[in-house]
C-alpha cells in the first residue's frame, strides 16, 4: 500500500493513503512511501528516495506529472512564505495543522505518483539496506537540537572575524542536517541550512556543549591507511599507523639517502601524496600495491566497494575513491550500530565528523565506554585502533586512556 507522511518530524503522526488522511488510526499493511519521516517506522517499508538515490521529487517526476507537482509545489512554497513572515517556527508545529487538508491530499496523491513510478522504473540499489539504515540515524540526529553556548568563549569574540562568524553560526539552524548524497563518494556533507559542523572553524567547537556531561569522541588511528591495509588482506598494527609506516615503509636506506627528516607528520605526508597522486613512487614497499585495490574493486569504469556502492569514476581517481567511500562507510555503520547499543539510554550519538564519532555521553552510562569503543574497532574489515578523547565541549577534547 503506497502512503505519505504528512510530516517529517517523529512526533507528528499522519499519513495519506488510498485518497484520506489519516491520524488516530494509521492503516495497517503500509508498505511503500517516497522518504523515511521517523512517525512511521515499520521495517518493512521500503523508501522510493533511496531508489532514486537521493533526488527530490522534481528530479525524479516523470513529464506527466510535472505540471501537477510544479503546481502544488508552487502552492506548498506560499503557505511555507506566510509561516516565515508571521515567524512561526515549523519545528514546533506539525504542517498538518496550518495547512488545509484538501493541499495537502492534492500534494500527497502527486507524491504517490511520483513514488509509483520510481519503483516501477528504477532497480533496487546493492546497498539499500545500508542506506535506509544510514538515513533513520542522520534523520535521528537532525532531530537533536545542539547545545550552543558561547558564555565562557569570550576570547572567541576579541576578532572581528570571529565575532562576526559565530555571531552568524548562534543565529543560525541549532540542528544538523546531514544530506546522505551530498558527495559521490558516500562521504557526508550538510544542507546549507544546516548547522555547519563539518565546516565550521575549529576553534568555535568550544561552544557546542553536550547536553548530558561529556562529549566522548571516537576516531580511527589513520583511518585511510588502515582501510588500504585491510582492502589489501593485511592485519591492523596495533600502534600509530603513521609511526608504524615510518618505521617500516619509510626508514629505509632509499629514503634516508635523501637527508629527509622522516618524523611522523613527514611519514603522514608521504602516505597521503602516494594514495592520491597516482604517478607518485614514494612508496615502494610491495605491501602498500595500489594496483592490487584498483583490479579487485575498479571493474569496467566503476568502483564498487565492499559496502555496495558503485561509482562511475576514472582509473586516475579510483584508488581514492574505492579508499574514501569504503572509510566513511565503515564509520556511518558503525554508528548505526553504537546508536542501536545506546537504545533507552540516556547517552546518544551527537554527530559525525568525517572518520569521528561524537557521543553525548552521561555520567551514568561511562561504563559503557570500554563498549562503545569496542563496537566502533571491530568494523567489517577488522579490527581498528581506535583514539579516544572526551572533554565538556567539543573542542577542549582530553585523550582518555581506559
Amino acid at each position: 500500500m503506497y502512503f505519505q507522511s504528512l510530516d517529517d518530524k517523529t512526533e507528528c503522526v499522519g499519513v495519506y493513503c488510498g485518497g484520506k488522511l489519516h491520524f488516530d488510526n494509521i492503516p495497517d499493511g503500509l508498505t511503500r512511501t517516497w522518504r523515511y519521516t521517523g512517525s512511521i517506522r515499520d521495517d518493512k517499508i521500503e523508501y522510493a528516495w533511496l531508489y532514486a538515490s537521493g533526488k527530490n521529487l522534481v528530479q525524479a517526476c516523470p513529464p506527466e506529472y510535472e505540471k501537477e507537482l510544479k503546481t502544488c509545489i508552487k502552492k506548498m512554497e506560499a503557505f511555507y512564505k506566510s509561516f516565515k513572515i508571521a515567524k512561526i517556527n515549523m519545528r514546533e508545529h506539525c504542517i498538518f495543522d496550518l495547512i488545509p487538508e484538501d493541499a495537502l491530499m492534492d500534494f500527497c496523491e502527486v507524491k504517490n505518483k511520483v513514488t509509483e513510478y520510481i519503483f516501477a522504473t528504477c532497480k533496487k540499489p546493492d546497498n539499500y539496506d545500508f542506506l535506509n539504515m544510514s538515513y533513520k540515524l542522520l534523520h535521528k540526529i537532525r532531530e537533536q537540537e545542539l547545545n550552543i553556548d558561547s558564555s565562557d568563549c569570550r576570547s572567541l569574540f576579541t576578532s572581528t572575524n570571529n565575532r562576526l562568524g559565530l555571531q552568524k553560526i548562534m543565529a543560525g539552524n541549532k540542528f544538523i542536517d546531514y544530506n546522505l548524497f551530498g558527495t559521490v563518494t558516500g562521504r557526508l556533507a550538510t544542507y546549507p541550512a544546516s548547522f555547519p559542523m563539518l565546516t565550521m572553524k575549529k576553534d568555535f567547537r568550544r561552544i557546542i556543549k553536550p547536553h548530558n556531561d561529556w562529549f566522548l569522541s571516537l576516531d580511527y588511528n589513520g583511518a585511510e591507511v588502515r582501510t588500504v591495509l585491510s582492502l589489501l588482506g593485511h592485519s591492523q598494527p596495533n600502534e600509530d599507523i603513521h609511526a608504524w609506516n615510518m618505521a617500516n615503509i619509510f626508514n629505509t636506506s632509499q629514503y634516508s639517502d635523501t637527508g629527509m627528516n622522516l618524523d611522523r607528520d613527514t611519514a603522514k605526508s608521504l602516505f597521503f601524496g602516494w594514495l592520491y597522486n597516482p604517478e607518485s613512487e614514494v612508496i615502494k614497499s610491495d605491501l602498500y600495491d595500489r594496483d592490487n585495490i584498483i583490479d579487485k574493486y575498479y571493474i569496467d569504469g566503476f568502483v564498487n566497494t565492499i559496502f555496495g556502492r558503485e561509482i562511475e569514476v576514472d582509473r586516475r581517481r579510483a584508488l581514492s575513491y574505492i579508499v574514501q567511500s569504503t572509510t566513511s562507510d565503515l564509520v556511518i555503520e558503525r554508528a548505526v550500530e553504537i546508536d542501536k547499543f545506546l537504545k533507552d539510554k540516556k547517552s546518544f550519538v551527537s554527530h559525525i565528523v568525517h572518520d569521528e564519532i561524537a557521543i553525548d555521553l552521561s555520567d551514568e552510562d561511562r561504563d559503557l565506554v570500554p563498549v562503545i569503543k569496542d563496537i566502533f574497532s571491530n568494523n567489517k574489515l577488522d579490527n581498528f585502533m581506535v583514539n579516544l578523547s572526551a572533554g565538556k565541549n567539543y573542542l577542549d577534547l582530553e585523550e582518555l586512556k581506559l
